[in-house]
């Protein structure tokens, strides 16, 4: 491990250079041969701006002392607080300002310290093809950077080994108030070349030195006896040996073995190339005939045989010729004739009341008073429905202003499905961050139409993430009669639908389970980097109904359908509600009980307003 030095004046004087400049004087850009580079940088709060811009240029200026390129250097860049962050992978950029105008478009996401979490993403994605690594078959080193502030809030031996294990490199470097043990923990051997720490972000550029140094070191193929017997490769501290083209690597991992004729890629077979004593031939895949060239190869026309039967269509394949019925009619079992199609039995068409045939097709149908959806096969059960509905809505930081738009319209097209009234379906929304704020109430407005405009005016908070705070809100006050919400009594159903992108900065698990105590079916959506296990705590069972996620912002509407089949009532009857016919003999009887109450109540009024009278008009003949 490197501690800070009394620095001579040519290095001090180094320092003083442009951050970009300072690793390219300390020597010619490095030449070490092909490299998979993954720096991984901590962006957690506690990573001052002026930190994490020294930290930027500080990348920026290694980037400038690598031989950038798909043959040669492959950089990726990752940053990480409580959650990880690809800033862009090995195989998004072979130009250096490409790689530099991402570095400057990062933004810190100043939360937590991962650091384990990090390295774990960097072990199975980061490294692996499909991000731009190149294959274990190459033997291409693999180097992990991490720079970091401070104490890992989560275990980074364990992974870091497994890193180790797969043959990943580390270098660990701490700055200021990093923690020494963590970062011998995660560094591989010797650890006085891999552990470096510095007293400020100002210095980490002398680890960028040192880090040039082992990257462009010896020459070793130069200076060795490498004994390769067609090409022997650098690599950072070692070499190895490869082949030409057409040639292999033997298993001593230093001569070479010359590869079959069909391998050198010359032979100009379109299919298939067979090897043959000194030589080689062409051959065509099943279904195909060689042509005359003795090379390419053409489609096998069976059809054109005329030897087929089909009553329709004759269509050439692999295998040979298959009969092919015209639209709107379907194969029999001998494999040649064909039958008209009744649509609605014999395939699945998916109407959810009725099908019925016309012509070559088909369409659904739907009972009265109930509409066809957009899907043209399910029918709207929504408009006939009652609920109290309240929306939480996410308006955090991480949230950012123009999804918070796409947020407000998305609300907008749920309350586009629902029966908007006082009768029907009320809406209140409350918006959450490091506080609650309601938006407006259960009881506020009567008609979509306002829901829709109060929604368009609510304003960004920003700020944190206080979910469970919401939640409490929610129970307390916005399923109160003062709020809006109908009484108890009458059964209306009561549904809560919590909107969120990230994790909670408090605790959601007293009044998750509270509101499901409360009666509250609770619904959960989450985007982006939304925690699962945070959704499903909240959303009521089964959360396969109750629990939505979107990888994005832009493509959340198509959670619309799941959510309008889920929080709609069936047919304006939830779960619970006692509504009952005022045809039942029941109702009938309370109906007339009612009636004929109210009846005698009129009569006896009447009765006394006659007294009354006659008593003014005795009174009025005896002033006379």
């Amino acid at each position: 491990m490197r501690g800070l030095l009394c620095w001579p004046l040519p290095l001090l004087l180094l320092f003083l250079q442009p951050w970009e400049t300072q690793l390219e004087a300390a020597g010619p850009r490095c030449y070490a041969g092909p490299l998979d580079l993954v720096l991984v940088i901590d962006s957690s709060r506690s990573v001052r701006p002026y930190e994490f811009e020294t930290m930027r240029q500080f990348l920026v200026g290694l980037l400038h002392s690598l031989d950038v390129g798909p043959n040669a250097t492959r950089v990726g860049v990752i940053q990480y607080s409580s959650q990880v962050q690809s800033v862009f992978p090995l195989g998004a950029f072979s130009r250096r300002d490409d790689m530099e105008r991402a570095i400057r478009a990062v933004v810190p996401l100043a939360q937590g310290t991962m650091t384990g979490l990090a390295i774990q993403y960097a072990m199975n994605v980061a490294f692996s093809v499909a991000e731009g690594a190149r294959p274990p078959e190459e033997r291409v080193p693999r180097v992990l950077v991490i720079v970091t502030d401070g104490r890992p809030q989560d275990r980074v031996a364990e992974v870091a080994a497994q890193a180790r294990a797969r043959g990943i490199e580390i270098y660990a470097v701490g700055v200021q108030r990093a923690d020494v043990g963590s970062l011998r923990a995660m560094a591989s051997p010797p650890l006085d070349q891999h552990v470096f720490l510095v007293e400020s972000f100002d210095l980490i550029q002398e680890f960028g030195l040192q880090f040039q140094g082992r990257l462009c070191g010896q020459d070793l193929c130069a200076e060795l006896d490498h004994g390769c017997q067609h090409l022997c490769v650098n690599a950072p501290g070692t070499f190895y040996c490869a082949c030409n083209s057409g040639y292999k690597l033997a298993p001593d991992n230093k001569n070479c073995l010359a590869i079959d004729l069909c391998a050198k890629g010359t032979h100009g077979c379109q299919h298939l190339c067979v090897n043959s004593v000194d030589s080689y031939f062409c051959r065509c895949r099943a279904g195909f005939a060689l042509q005359q060239d003795r090379r390419s190869c053409r489609a096998i026309d069976y059809c054109s045989f005329g030897n087929h039967s089909c009553q329709h269509e004759c269509v050439s394949t692999l295998v040979g010729p298959q009969c092919r019925c015209r639209e709107g009619h379907d194969l029999l079992p001998d494999g040649r004739s064909c039958r008209v199609r009744d649509f609605c039995n014999g395939v699945d068409h998916g109407c959810e009341f009725q099908c019925v045939s016309e012509g070559l097709s088909f369409r659904c149908l739907c009972p009265e008073g109930r509409q066809l959806r957009a899907d043209g096969r399910s029918c709207d059960r929504c408009r006939e429905g009652h609920v109290d509905l309240v929306l939480l809505v996410d308006g955090s930081k991480s949230v950012r202003p123009q999804n918070f738009e796409l947020v407000k319209r998305f609300v907008n097209q749920i309350v586009d499905f629902l029966d908007v009234s006082p009768e029907g379906t009320r809406v209140g929304l409350v918006q959450f961050s490091s506080r609650v704020r309601t938006e407006f109430p259960l009881g506020r407005y009567g008609t979509a139409a306002e829901v829709k405009q109060a929604v368009l005016a609510v304003e960004y908070m920003e700020r944190g993430t206080m979910t469970g705070l919401a939640l409490r809100h929610m129970v307390e006050h916005s399923f109160s009669e003062a709020q809006g919400a109908r009484p108890r009594d009458l059964n209306v159903p009561r549904v809560g639908l919590v909107f969120t992108d990230g994790r909670s900065q408090d605790d959601i698990s007293v009044w998750a389970a509270r509101a499901k105590e409360e009666g509250i079916v609770m619904y959960a959506v989450g985007v982006g980097k939304a925690v699962e296990e945070e959704l499903r705590e909240i959303a009521s069972e089964p959360s396969e109904l109750h629990v939505s996620y979107s990888p994005d912002f832009s493509t959340m509407t198509h959670l619309l359908e799941n959510l309008k089949g889920s929080i709609c009532p069936e047919e304006g009857i939830s779960a619970g509600t006692e509504l009952r016919s005022p045809c039942e003999c029941e109702s009938l009887v309370e109906f007339q009980g009612r009636t004929l109450g109210a009846l005698d109540s009129l009569t006896q009024n009447l009765v006394q307003l006659t007294e009354r009278l006659e008593e003014l008009e005795n009174q009025l003949a005896d002033r006379k």
